[in-house]
């Protein structure tokens, strides 16, 4: 043999074999339908909150002083169906807290919620409070004692008064959250949600019937079903669609119409069972083709503007609104009036999103981060 060292021919690696991705881990595109869905829910309940609403029992309009079904009664007739915007938002916000903290630790989710929750809910505490102490007579001011303690957003579970009625809605909001991070917390899986869905959803049935106003507290049938409704249309959107989801979703939408009777009857006192319950399933019907990406052809950028006016125009919009409303309601055309304080509200939103949201979200999130990372530093 010679004295060469013998070598050996490298083989040819074989080629990778394509392993297909876990159910629900590849990447999917931006939901920009979800954005503009956001957005319309906001201007319904505004308008509704401007044009829609009627004072039970008492003559006239607490905004115009009379019946707004006198002043404009086409806008009425519509307008007094947005504050389904409010149950939208409830779909809505299950299926987008299920989709943004997919994989995520409890520590992230927390942070998440704080910076997409407290930057503009600041802002539109301090400007309500402002704003009505620059015009009174509509809505009464609270004593500043109940102002400061609306910038915890706690306010609800500490028997105090809101700022603007419409926080009443964060209550509902929080407890979701809390409920939620317990299965954050455990590692969201499709088994695990479905059965969040079912255990809550069994709360929510038993709590007015219970008679114990911790569990009705913690299980809130008022709005569960929609945060369900949300939850099982992400997993359709991520998993696919079962008969299991459209079990738990089917379910939902016939709690949810129920409660849509409730609150015309008890709150509301405007629109009709039938018409409600019409909107509130054209709308899941449009949930459920975005969730089996049948509106992923729609990619339009502006949407993702659109979508980020929508909490600081929902918080801003109802208390300074009417009562700016209600000062300048004889000085033109009502129709032109509604029109003008919403463009107006809208542009603050973009302001709002632009000035106090991005960079004060950012600062917030960098002094958490750092919290967290030193007490990780400090851990026996």
């Amino acid at each position: 043999m010679s004295g060469l060292p013998l070598i050996r021919t490298a083989q040819p690696l074989p080629a990778p074999i394509a392993v297909p991705a876990p159910p629900g881990r590849e990447r999917r595109p931006r939901l920009y339908a979800l954005d503009g869905i956001r957005l319309l829910a906001a201007v319904m309940v505004a308008v509704h909150h401007y044009a829609g609403t009627r004072r039970v029992n008492q003559p006239g309009n607490l905004i115009w002083d009379r019946p707004v079904s006198e002043i404009m009664p086409t806008v009425f007739h519509a307008a007094n169906y947005g504050w389904i915007g409010v149950e939208i938002f409830f779909v809505i916000s299950g299926f987008v807290i299920c989709m943004s903290c997919w994989g995520r630790t409890p520590r992230q989710f927390f942070v998440s919620r704080v910076i997409r929750l407290y930057p503009a809910y600041w802002f539109a505490v301090l400007f309500t409070t402002a704003v009505l102490v620059a015009v009174p007579g509509v809505w009464e001011r609270l004593p500043p004692r109940d102002v400061l303690l609306n910038l915890t957003m706690l306010q609800s579970g500490s028997g105090v008064r809101n700022v603007d009625g419409v926080y009443w809605t964060l209550w509902s909001e929080l407890r979701f959250y809390l409920l939620f991070l317990v299965v954050v917390w455990r590692g969201l899986t499709y088994r695990r949600v479905v059965l969040f869905c079912c255990v809550w959803g069994a709360a929510a049935m038993l709590a007015p019937v219970a008679g114990l106003p911790l569990l009705e507290l913690i299980a809130d049938p008022e709005a569960a079903w929609y945060f369900i409704a949300g939850l099982a249309l992400y997993l359709m959107h991520r998993f696919g669609q079962d008969v299991l989801l459209w079990g738990i979703l089917g379910t939902a939408w016939l709690m949810g119409q129920k409660e849509l009777g409730t609150r015309i009857d008890e709150v509301e006192h405007v629109g009709s069972w039938r018409g409600a319950v019409l909107i509130f399933t054209v709308f899941l019907l449009v949930m459920v083709a975005v969730a089996l990406g049948r509106t992923d052809r729609i990619r339009w950028r502006w949407l993702v503007t659109a979508g980020s006016l929508t909490y600081p125009l929902y918080l801003m919009h109802y208390a300074a609104g009417t009562a700016v409303i209600n000062r300048l309601r004889d000085e033109m055309d009502p129709r032109l009036l509604v029109a003008l304080v919403l463009t107006g509200f809208l542009l603050l939103s973009w302001a709002v999103h632009r000035l106090v949201e991005r960079p004060l979200a950012g600062a917030v999130k960098r002094g958490l981060d750092g919290a967290f990372a030193r007490a990780r530093q400090t851990r026996p």
